[in-house]
């Protein structure tokens, strides 16, 4: 169902061109939304929970990635490092958006505090880095250069599928296809996506621990959102509001995570940020170590730095918190659905073989 209206909304955009050009971008802005929606189901396949078998999740992953800009092998890699280390104040850097703590900005020098806010703006944040990242950055395997030919191979390998498009696109439609049509709904998926990436651990009441006091549940279920949102925005960002639950079982598909906070009610009220309250978190740029929480640049002129006898604020005990000894359920039991008519085999002993249909479409 994503594949269908993404193809139909892009050959009505291309068609309205010879109306305006202007209707073609606005239907171009329409399509990002499902361009975001597949950008969710390569997620879901890196982490080998869209389909049941490794082959279906990376081949669907490659594909999808020629259509989000992102290669399939380099993303997921990264990404893995981001789960690994979400909330670790010793191993920022992978995966995650910049951000100092009050007391690292303070002692930083001007040019590079005024960098830093630079970086941090939201302009910068949702306009810049956005295109940098998905136009610029995804065209070599960054960060993992001297990691073996398989990174080079899907960086190099997705670039040449894209050009293709490209080339396909413009023998057929002109510069016209890809300035109204292609460039517009493209830009926005990207700023979209880099939204929904800060607000996920980017919120007043996340968690940062240093390495000796980190761990990887306390950091999803404290350091991760709960956005809530309207159902056709549940949708179209196919579940990943449920960012806590995610980062603590990434082998849940996106399509169950719903079943998750229905049957372990206590998840629902963790970290819930609401789309009004995600907007304020636009402006919190700095973590505060004595108040464990984010901060705005204002809010961090007026905190007092700590003497050298303050009693300092303890950091997070995971055995402090009732929700981080709950008995959290198995990845399994909320697995992939099979297709229909995948065989009895698959779906016997797993609750996973109940399905309704299948919703991953």
């Amino acid at each position: 169902m994503t594949a269908i209206p993404f193809s139909a909304l892009f050959a009505l955009s291309w068609a309205a061109l010879s109306v305006s050009p202007w209707l073609s971008v606005l239907l171009s802005v329409v399509n990002a939304a499902f361009v975001v929606r597949l950008f969710m189901i390569q997620h879901d396949c890196g982490h080998g929970a869209f389909f049941r078998h490794r082959r279906w999740n990376d081949w669907g992953g490659r594909i999808i990635g020629v259509l989000t800009l992102t290669p399939y092998a380099v993303w997921r890699r990264t990404h893995a490092i981001h789960h690994a280390t979400t909330g670790n104040l010793d191993r920022r850097g992978a995966g995650d958006i910049p951000t100092l703590t009050v007391a690292e900005y303070r002692a930083k020098p001007l040019v590079h505090r005024a960098l830093y806010r630079l970086v941090r703006h939201p302009a910068f944040l949702f306009g810049i880095v956005p295109f940098y990242s998905f136009f610029l950055q995804n065209r070599l395997p960054t960060g993992l250069m001297r990691s073996g030919w398989r990174y080079w191979a899907s960086a190099l390998g997705t670039d040449a599928a894209i050009l293709t498009t490209l080339a396909i696109l413009y023998v057929l439609g002109g510069v016209p296809v890809l300035l109204f049509v292609y460039l517009p709904m493209m830009l926005l998926a990207a700023s979209t996506g880099m939204w929904l990436f800060y607000v996920q651990h980017q919120f007043e009441e996340t968690s940062w621990d240093p390495d000796t006091e980190w761990s990887v549940q306390a950091a999803a279920i404290h350091g991760s959102s709960h956005y809530v949102l309207p159902p056709i925005l549940r949708w179209i960002t196919a579940n990943i509001g449920v960012h806590h639950v995610h980062h603590l079982a990434s082998r849940v598909p996106f399509y169950r995570l719903p079943e998750v906070l229905r049957d372990h009610a206590e998840l629902a009220d963790i970290g819930r940020l609401t789309l009004r309250d995600s907007l304020g978190s636009a402006r919190l740029t700095l973590w505060d170590e004595t108040g464990r929480r984010l901060v705005s640049f204002s809010e961090a002129r007026k905190l007092t730095p700590p003497s050298q006898h303050a009693t300092p604020c303890l950091p997070h005990n995971p055995g402090d918190d009732p929700h981080d000894s709950f008995q959290y359920f198995r990845s399994i039991e909320y697995g992939p659905r099979p297709f229909q008519g995948q065989g009895k085999e698959e779906n016997q002993g797993s609750r996973a073989g109940h399905a309704r249909g299948d919703p991953r479409r």
